[in-house]
């Protein structure tokens, strides 16, 4: 009897990017310049906030050709306790004062 395989197509496997980069940051990136623009009306104003749109959007691109999932690898790393104390066995039992400080 051999085995069923399952093909995986590339269509549903791809990252979800938006102009090269993560969809979210590239659409929050415009949303920041687009704000910067309109709200002060100034010519000034006008170049920072494309300066600003170009530079994220070629800062998100490099991102997303490194890593693809790199936003949601760094959120999960953030939520990671800052210290795990050392433990020689997974069978170890904590003292009361062990429980209370690593809390």
């Amino acid at each position: 009897m051999t085995l069923r395989s399952v093909p995986i197509h590339q269509s549903g496997n791809r990252p979800n990017l938006f102009m090269g980069g993560d969809r979210e940051l590239v659409m929050f990136s415009i949303l920041i310049a687009a704000t910067s623009i309109f709200v002060a009306m100034e010519l000034k104003a006008t170049f920072f906030g494309l300066a600003l749109w170009f530079f994220a959007l070629f800062t998100l691109r490099l991102m997303a050709k490194n890593d693809p999932q790199l936003r949601h690898v760094y959120l999960r790393q953030i939520q990671y306790k800052k210290y795990y104390p050392p433990r020689s066995t997974p069978f170890y039992t904590n003292t009361r004062l062990q429980e209370r400080q690593h809390l």
